[in-house]
């Protein structure tokens, strides 16, 4: 820790959320924790990227994350390098617990893993609810998925507001259909979608929608996933992004996140290396070009993450155009 005087610390830019007690403030990138079994790795990745700037730290009760997530922000906070107040801290409701009842104890369990009395955002998972049951599976058995009762669910995740066990509540992987119904029964709006964004899967219909319904898009896998079990080097080998990188002196990993943020969407890159955690900050001081547009606006588009394990013939997504509803 001695060097840590020396670390440049970056002020990264934040977005409104909207909340009815009042708008929130939401770092445009933060550092996700979807990994297995590298707890000590995390917990010194996540030292750093305080050190470097990070504010936002995104987990999910289904990655396993929670607990050294929150022993790595509790040393933080005792090290002085930051407040929990200056922080801003994302978690999600797993499938299995998408249930009228158990949202707000699943919250609850969150909170005791991360050593905290509320979360910044709350988020449901994924828009389908499994059995309930204490193991986070995946991929769910085909015979565990079941339909998501929006309204109930919603309540609670209201509930959860209320309670102040959370700032800000909202969705990940939700469509433009998905998030109609939330909103048709919705009392308080989701603040954000979670969704695959980059520039091989642009989400341009999503965007337009979300931006219409003040809803902030967070994108996760921004540069494809390379190294996860169902990630790509679609994105980090493209051609077009390696040109435009090229011709800025910047890595195509900088020119995808400059290219997300300039949407207005916030990001969640993950990496534990110190170099690209700090490589990931050095995208505010520069801009991508209309010829840049141009050219990244041709790039042929693929959804990188279908979720499959999703999909049953008897479960309540039949297809994958059910589960997506055909978004672009």
């Amino acid at each position: 820790m001695a060097n840590s005087a020396a670390v440049t610390t970056i002020n990264i830019p934040e977005v409104k959320l909207s909340s009815p007690t009042g708008d929130r403030k939401m770092p445009v990138i933060g550092l996700g924790t979807a990994v297995d079994n590298l707890d000590e790795a995390m917990k010194l990745a996540v030292l750093e990227a305080i050190k470097l700037g990070y504010r936002h730290f995104d987990t999910a009760s289904k990655y396993g994350s929670e607990k050294p997530l929150g022993e790595a922000i509790s040393e933080a906070v005792k090290l002085g390098l930051v407040t929990r107040e200056e922080l801003f801290i994302t978690t999600k409701l797993w499938c299995t617990e998408a249930h009228k009842d158990l949202v707000v104890p699943s919250l609850q369990k969150s909170l005791r893993n991360l050593q905290m009395e509320y979360v910044d955002l709350y988020l449901i998972h994924c828009p389908i609810s499994a059995k309930p049951g204490e193991k986070h599976q995946w991929p769910i058995p085909k015979e565990d998925l079941l339909p998501m009762d929006y309204k109930v669910v919603w309540e609670s995740m209201e509930e959860c507001q209320r309670l102040g066990l959370t700032k800000c509540i909202g969705v990940s992987n939700f469509s433009r259909k998905k998030l109609e119904t939330i909103l048709s029964v919705a009392t308080i709006p989701p603040s954000v979608n979670q969704v695959e964004m980059n520039p091989v899967w642009q989400q341009r219909k999503l965007r337009e929608y979300c931006k219409a319904k003040d809803i902030i898009i967070t994108a996760f896998s921004p540069l494809g996933a390379k190294g996860a079990s169902w990630g790509t080097n679609r994105v980090l080998d493209d051609e077009t992004l390696k040109q435009i990188a090229n011709a800025h002196g910047k890595t195509i990993a900088q020119v995808c996140l400059r290219w997300i943020f300039e949407q207005g969407a916030t990001i969640v890159v993950k990496s534990f290396n110190k170099e690209r955690i700090k490589e990931n900050l050095e995208i505010f001081d520069w801009g991508l070009s209309g010829e840049d547009y141009d050219k990244i606006n041709q790039i042929e588009q693929h959804r990188l993450m279908p979720i499959e394990g999703f999909v049953s013939p008897h479960g309540p997504f039949k297809t994958l155009e059910d589960l997506w509803d055909e978004d672009s």
